[in-house]
């Protein structure tokens, strides 16, 4: 028994004071990791960072401080971190080659944050796919259709592709496209579309609406109504813009023709 205490006593003097500052050093570093959590996400959100990437960004800091913590106590007991970092990295190699697609996302949803080529509410075209932004995370992007169907989108396959921000900017440009027959005159057409386009309730003045002459097509003489309108009020401006055009036409007695095609039959001898 006295063998026990003595190897007791003599385990506590060689180790109690390396256990005592491992926890002095444990306890100071998770207080130290939290303050610089919480300091590095109020400052990122100060700076108009997005809310998830600061919260990520903080919390990436704060198991920074950690890990370091953590090797910092190894090393009092005379554990080499040397031979935990080439564990880690190794750890590091096989993690990243097992989610090499999660990885993408994750990179991917950092970049989106990072650059904001849209926000939550915009209207996007991307990957294939068009809706209205309910969330940015850090691995997927979430689109709203107008017929209520929800697409999640992997954040590679956004930040990898063309990205058509439809609201980015404040005003828009309806354009309504019409072909008339080849009989009706030409500066006679103009002008009853001009009109059209100019009674289109909503519509901006500044610019003006235009109608560009675009062709001479098989069939008809195509003609483009140009209207200029709020983002907000798009979809109603361009409506009126059809039934505008639709009307004058017909008020005016000028034929939308259907595709035609003339036939000539020879006889033969």
């Amino acid at each position: 028994m006295e063998e026990f205490w003595q190897l007791f006593k003599d385990e506590a003097a060689a180790y109690g004071p390396k256990v005592i500052t491992a926890l002095v050093v444990l306890i100071v570093g998770w207080i130290f990791a939290g303050w610089l959590g919480s300091v590095a996400r109020r400052s990122l959100e100060r700076a108009h960072i997005d809310e998830t990437l600061a919260k990520f960004l903080g919390k990436l800091a704060r198991w920074a401080v950690l890990l370091l913590v953590v090797l910092s106590c190894l090393t009092v007991f005379g554990v080499e971190a040397t031979s935990f970092a080439a564990v880690i990295g190794s750890a590091g190699i096989a993690i990243g080659l097992a989610f090499q697609g999660t990885l993408s996302n994750f990179a991917a949803g950092l970049m989106l944050l990072l650059f904001r080529p849209f926000r939550v509410g915009d209207l996007i075209n991307v990957a294939g796919q068009f809706g209205k932004v309910d969330a940015i995370e850090l691995f997927t992007t979430t689109l709203d259709t107008f017929d209520n169907r929800r697409f999640i989108i992997p954040n590679s396959q956004v930040f990898g592709s063309t990205i058509e921000n439809v609201t980015y900017h404040p005003h828009r440009r309806a354009d309504v496209a019409v072909g008339v027959a080849y009989s009706a005159d030409i500066d006679k057409t103009r002008d009853i579309l001009t009109a059209a386009a100019n009674g289109v309730p909503g519509r901006l003045t500044d610019p003006e609406p235009a109608v560009v002459l675009l062709e001479l097509a098989d069939s008809s003489v195509n003609w483009s109504v140009r209207v200029w309108a709020k983002g907000d009020d798009f979809g109603e401006v361009k409506q009126a813009t059809i039934r505008a055009v639709k009307v004058a036409l017909d008020t005016a007695g000028i034929e939308i023709p259907f595709p035609q095609m003339d036939v000539h039959l020879t006889k033969s001898e």
